[in-house]
């Protein structure tokens, strides 16, 4: 509801300022205003809790009463407010404007998260926050901010998961961790699954040394536990042992092996002048209109460049059940499977909150930041334009496993 301000009051409150930040700074009108709004409701919530108003002759000997104040300093979004906090002699006085031992009013812990989960150090944001809102907070404040999060993190990491994902993508980042002396790299392991309605959830993320289909089983065995019992599609990277996982965790999924991986492993072979006009030659194989189609392209590419680089035609030939398999769908369909894109993208906004930090003391301080960057970036995401359709080809395909 929009309450009009009258004009005359305007005036006479603007009339001692000056300057904006007579106006706006931390000592400013509007952070006093602020200050004595807190208090006129915390008044008025004393009275509400006593039954009578303040000097109030029905007040005596009522059994409790007003005992002053007590000062308190909170912060909040546009910097701290001294406001003064009304007493009772019974002391059950319990105010919900600023509740007891609350130093921090609602959207201060949500912003100091934010910035966190954009990768801004401890430090960056105390100076963020004093250069914006001229409120100094202490790094041990940030601190118990972000540790927080940890236990709803962990919510979330062992959540029950739904029944069915039509298609889920695997991937893994590698992120700098202390270990005693040293410091070392550790994969930190991702499955993003898409829902019937086309909608992208993080559904876990896993530590382990090094990135390995052995331990890729334990995390799908980890989604089964967790309630998922079917999966169309598990798309991912050409990782030798993968398809041999998957099918031990999801018996009937499909393995679609990313396209991009698998040029991304071809070049490895070629020289910088010949990357070019191999990737050129690759291209009719993933792009072709029928399975038939694409292995004789990939022939005529053995035939042109098998001489100089016989492996690449290995590679995908030893691969070639795990590839084809969206050539099976139209153009539209095959965008959504034949690339881990959809995660990689989000992998991509998971380093650039990760980099700042360097490396990390522990595996919690990593899992906490990126969960709170997920959370982030899983607001922005929308649904494929294509999913409606790919949804269709679906329920053809797995007619006795699609849900009702």
């Amino acid at each position: 509801m929009n309450v009009a301000i009258k004009p005359e009051l305007l005036e006479e409150l603007l009339k001692s300022c000056k300057t904006p930040d007579e106006l706006f700074g931390p000592q400013g009108l509007m952070q006093r205003l602020k200050g004595a709004l807190m208090e006129r409701m915390l008044d008025a919530e004393m009275t509400e809790h006593l039954g009578y108003e303040a000097y109030e002759g029905k007040g005596r000997g009522a059994g409790n009463s007003r005992n002053g104040y007590t000062t308190k300093t909170v912060e909040t979004e546009s910097g701290k407010v001294d406001i003064r906090v009304p007493r009772d002699r019974a002391g059950t006085f319990e105010p919900q404007v600023v509740p007891k031992h609350r130093r921090r009013l609602e959207g201060f812990d949500d912003k100091v998260l934010a910035l966190y989960a954009r990768g801004m150090s401890v430090r960056d944001i105390q100076m963020h926050l004093r250069e914006l809102y001229a409120t100094d907070v202490s790094p041990d404040l940030i601190s118990r901010v972000t540790e927080a999060v940890i236990d709803e993190a962990k919510v979330w990491q062992s959540r029950p998961l739904e029944s069915l994902y039509p298609i889920i993508y695997l991937d893994a980042l590698f992120v700098s961790i202390r270990d005693g002396a040293t410091v070392q790299k550790k994969a930190v392991y991702v499955a993003l699954g898409v829902t019937m309605d086309g909608k992208r959830n993080v559904l876990g993320i896993w530590f382990e040394q090094t990135e390995g289909a052995k331990f890729w089983l334990s995390v799908l065995t980890d989604l089964r536990n967790r309630g998922v019992e079917d999966v169309f599609f598990v798309c991912c990277d050409g990782l030798s042992g993968f398809p041999q996982a998957i099918e031990a965790a999801f018996p009937k999924a499909i393995v679609q092996t990313c396209i991009v991986h698998m040029i991304r492993s071809s070049l490895r072979y070629v020289t910088l002048t010949d990357r070019k006009p191999v990737v050129n030659a690759l291209k009719p194989i993933y792009t072709a209109d029928t399975e038939e189609a694409s292995s004789a392209a990939l022939a005529e590419f053995e035939a042109r460049w098998g001489a100089r680089y016989p492996t690449i035609a290995r590679l995908w030939r030893s691969r070639w059940a795990e590839v084809v398999p969206f050539l099976a769908f139209p153009k539209e369909v095959r965008k959504i499977l034949y690339t881990t894109n959809i995660i990689e993208s989000l992998n991509s906004q998971l380093r650039k909150v990760l980099k700042p930090k360097g490396h990390f003391p522990n595996d919690e301080a990593v899992f906490k930041i990126l969960f709170l960057a997920i959370h982030n970036a899983q607001l922005r995401w929308k649904a494929s334009p294509y999913w409606k359709k790919a949804l269709a080809h679906f329920a053809i395909m797995f007619e006795d496993r699609f849900p009702a």
